[in-house]
């Protein structure tokens, strides 16, 4: 049986519904589980499942303790400078899949961006089909290595939302360059995307930095052409 969303999918997609129409504002605390599961009749683990999903999807962040609150300001979640992006896959709801979180040291890099210390932490995620588990896009994010980061490899990511990591350990970008283009996959590439070494595919590759020009992050995402296309929004 495939093509029939699950309970929590259900769920998660009216309430995904409900903050993209600007129904819940950002900053907005959703209903406790109880009121959650008793809205849509169902029990408080199929409504976490569901609050995951959209936590996945960048709209809320949940704060243990104190409940679930909506990120979403009508931006797309992981971008706030107009970066060009890739639209929603057509072909159905996708989800993020984390693959490593380490530290890694790359001078190269560190030269190209013209900073002194060659030290990062590295996440690596690919965006996946949920029907059939297709893999749409691999992503590599270079993250500082500063406190609030410096312990993902430790604790890792979690569900968390990489924009609220950031923020938390003080790293907002205000502006930087953006590249794409496109090329064909290697062999390791290929392995991770399910695909054949050698198939083309768009590579963005987006630099964010801080106000004062401070580095905040370094993206090299691979997409696959066939499902995702890329749009620029501006003002």
């Amino acid at each position: 049986m495939t093509g029939v969303p699950l309970k929590h999918q259900r769920i998660s997609r009216v309430l995904a519904r409900e903050i993209r129409a600007g129904g819940r504002p950002v900053g907005e605390r959703l209903p406790g589980e109880h009121a959650l599961a008793q809205r849509f009749g169902v029990s408080r683990t199929t409504v976490r499942a569901a609050l995951a999903e959209l936590t996945e999807q960048g709209l809320i962040t949940t704060r243990t303790g104190k409940g679930s609150y909506v990120l979403f300001d009508g931006r797309p979640p992981d971008d706030r400078l107009g970066w060009a992006r890739p639209l929603a896959p057509r072909d159905g709801d996708s989800t993020v899949r984390t693959l490593a979180v380490r530290e890694t040291r790359d001078s190269a890099l560190a030269a190209g961006l013209g900073l002194e210390k060659d030290t990062f932490v590295c996440v690596e995620r690919t965006r996946e089909l949920v029907a059939d588990g297709t893999v749409l896009s691999y992503e590599r994010c270079f993250l500082p290595s500063v406190p609030g980061i410096r312990e993902l490899p430790a604790r890792g990511l979690g569900r968390e939302p990489l924009t609220e990591v950031l923020r938390r350990a003080g790293l907002r970008p205000d502006h930087g360059e953006q590249r794409i283009s496109g090329r064909r996959i290697d062999a390791r590439e290929a392995e991770l995307l399910r695909r054949a070494p050698g198939e083309w595919f768009l590579t963005a590759t987006r630099t964010g930095l801080a106000a004062d020009g401070s580095f905040v992050e370094h993206v090299v995402c691979l997409l696959d052409p066939d499902h995702v296309e890329l749009t620029l929004t501006v003002g």
